[in-house]
């Protein structure tokens, strides 16, 4: 059980990803999460930076489709002008949002990642369906309510991991 909570890789940013090594390993789509992954919470654009990191993604033969539990009108409005397909009202961690991103992306778990900023939606999720899955630190400290409730939950999961020796990595929270 504990080990659905534990993400296959652990960064600080999107931007810390090495896409040549994702590339090298198969990879050939990116389902990831919106808020506090790509951008902060509500930010109606994408930043350059994530303009230019989405176009080396695809550079690299790659798809990305956007996954999130947020309403139509917030996750369309910004996937639409980056043309990037995407699924909203997710129910993250539970299955369908995967299997309709993976038919967006026309791949499978195996040559597939999960990319999010969530243990109990993204990685969870991720996990749940046997994809590799890149756990990121959160953009941004503002956030609604039901992440506020997931966050401590989060917290009092990892602290335990984290002392069982399950993240080696830095501190996360």
């Amino acid at each position: 059980m504990l080990e659905k909570f534990i993400p296959s890789l652990h960064l600080h940013t999107i931007y810390d990803i090495e896409v040549d090594k994702l590339r090298d390993k198969g990879i050939k789509g990116i389902i990831t999460n919106l808020d506090n992954t790509l951008v902060e919470q509500d930010s109606l654009n994408a930043t350059d930076k994530l303009i230019a990191w989405l176009s080396n993604i695809r550079e690299h033969g790659m798809k990305v489709v956007i996954v999130s539990n947020n309403k139509e009108l917030r996750v369309a409005s910004f996937a639409r002008p980056l043309g990037i397909p995407f699924v909203y009202a997710a129910r993250k961690p539970w299955g369908h949002p995967f299997e309709r991103a993976l038919k967006l992306l026309h791949t499978t778990s195996r040559d597939t990642v999960v990319i999010g900023d969530q243990l109990l939606t993204d990685i969870v999720g991720g996990n749940r369906f046997g994809f590799f899955t890149i756990w990121v630190d959160p953009i941004s400290e503002t956030e609604g309510w039901p992440t506020k409730v997931n966050r401590f939950f989060e917290r009092k999961i990892y602290n335990y991991l984290k002392q069982k020796g399950y993240m080696p990595w830095d501190d996360h929270l």
